[in-house]
C-alpha cells in the first residue's frame, strides 16, 4: 500500500469519527451554555451518518493508511446503540487501536458494553476534581464524582488503557491540578494536560487565559520529578514523562505554545458526513451527499485522497499572524468533529 501523503509530506494514519453533535455538558471553551441553548437546533437524526454508513467509510479510510480510529462527539455516549457501531469498526482489518473520547457522565452505564464490544483505549475528560471548579468547567453540568465512578468501573470491567485529558484555563481551574496528579498517581492512568485553544469561534479565546504547559511541568516536577520519555510513535501529540520514581507517567499537548502541525496525521469526519483535515478548519469535504446518491467505493476513495493531498493547514504555527487579520477566519466548532 502506497503511504498517501499531504503537501507537507504528512501521511494519514488516524481517524476521528464524530457520531454526535450532542453532548450532555456546557463546557465554555466548547459549548457555551448561551449559544447551546435548551432551544438550540442540532442536526436532525437523519442528517447523522449512519452506522452502515461510517463503516463503509471507515473500510475505505483504511486503504489510504489508516489504522487508528478513534469516536468523538459531541458526547459519544449520547449516540444511541453505540457499542453495535464499535463492534463493527472492531472487525475491520487494519484497525489496530480502537478509542473513544469521553466527559466520562455516561461511563459507569456504559463501561461494560464497551469493553465487550471491542473498545480498546479510553480517554476522558476531566478538569477538576474540586467539584465547584469542574462545574465551572462543565457549564454547571454533571459532577466530577460521577466521572469517577465511570473511571472506576472502567477500571473493574478490565481496561487498561485510560487516559485523563486536563483543559487548564487561567483563573478557573489553573489551581487545582494538583490534585488530580495526585489522585491518579501509582493508579496506571495517564494524565494528560491540554492547552487552551482558539477551537472555533464562540469561546472567546484569549491568549491571557492559556496556561503554558511549561509552568504545569515546572510545578509538577518541583514535587514530584519527572523524566523525559520517546514518543510511542510518529505523530504522537502529547509530550511523555515519567515519574522518576516509577509511579506512572503524563503527558503535555501543547498546541499553542508549542504547535504539532508538522506531525499531525489525523483526519476528522463530521456527524453529518463532512471530513476536515485540521481541529481548526474552517470547511469540509462532503462524503454524504457523494455516498447517499450511490457513490461507488472507488469515486468516494477518490474524493478523500484529493481533499488530503491538498492539505497543507498548519494553523497552530500560523495562529498569531491568522488572529491579526482584520477578518479572522470563521472555523468549525469542537463539538461537531471531536478534538
Amino acid at each position: 500500500m502506497n503511504v498517501l501523503t499531504d503537501q507537507l509530506n504528512r501521511p494519514l494514519k488516524d481517524l476521528r469519527i464524530s457520531v454526535i453533535d450532542r453532548c450532555n455538558f456546557r463546557c465554555p471553551y466548547c459549548m457555551p451554555q448561551a449559544q447551546y441553548h435548551q432551544h438550540y437546533e442540532f442536526l436532525k437524526n437523519e442528517d447523522w451518518l449512519r452506522f452502515d454508513e461510517i463503516i463503509r467509510l471507515t473500510k475505505i479510510f483504511t486503504t489510504l493508511g489508516v489504522h487508528k480510529v478513534r469516536l468523538t462527539g459531541g458526547e459519544p455516549l449520547l449516540r444511541p446503540q453505540l457499542p453495535e457501531l464499535i463492534q463493527k469498526l472492531a472487525q475491520i482489518q487494519n484497525i489496530d487501536d480502537l478509542a473513544l473520547t469521553t466527559n466520562g457522565s455516561l461511563l459507569e452505564t456504559y463501561a461494560k458494553e464497551l469493553k465487550t464490544a471491542g473498545l480498546q483505549r479510553l480517554t476522558i475528560s476531566l478538569d477538576a476534581l474540586n467539584e465547584t471548579t469542574f462545574l465551572a468547567m462543565s457549564g454547571q453540568k454533571g459532577s466530577a464524582q460521577q466521572v469517577l465512578r465511570g473511571i472506576e468501573k472502567a477500571q473493574e470491567i478490565g481496561f487498561a488503557d485510560i487516559k485523563i485529558n486536563i483543559v487548564i484555563k487561567r483563573g478557573v481551574n489553573d489551581q487545582h491540578f494538583m490534585d488530580i496528579i495526585k489522585y491518579f498517581r501509582g493508579t496506571g492512568i495517564i494524565v494528560r494536560f491540554i492547552e487552551y485553544m482558539d477551537v472555533g469561534t464562540c469561546n472567546h479565546w484569549e491568549q491571557s487565559q492559556v496556561v503554558a504547559n511549561k509552568e504545569i511541568h515546572t510545578a509538577i516536577h518541583q514535587q514530584f520529578p519527572l523524566q523525559a520519555l520517546e514518543a510511542n510513535y510518529f505523530g504522537e501529540v502529547a509530550k511523555r514523562y515519567a515519574f522518576a520514581d516509577g509511579r506512572g507517567e503524563i503527558g503535555f499537548i501543547s498546541s499553542v505554545s508549542q504547535p504539532f502541525c508538522s506531525d499531525c496525521t489525523r483526519l476528522r469526519l463530521s456527524t453529518d458526513g463532512k471530513i476536515y483535515t485540521c481541529l481548526f478548519a474552517s470547511e469540509g469535504v462532503d462524503l454524504r451527499t457523494p455516498l447517499r446518491e450511490g457513490a461507488a467505493d472507488e469515486e468516494l476513495l477518490q474524493i478523500i485522497k484529493n481533499c488530503w493531498q491538498k492539505r497543507s493547514d498548519q494553523y497552530s504555527e500560523n495562529r498569531s499572524l491568522l488572529r491579526s487579520l482584520k477578518s479572522p477566519r470563521q472555523k468549525i466548532e469542537m463539538y461537531k468533529i471531536g478534538g
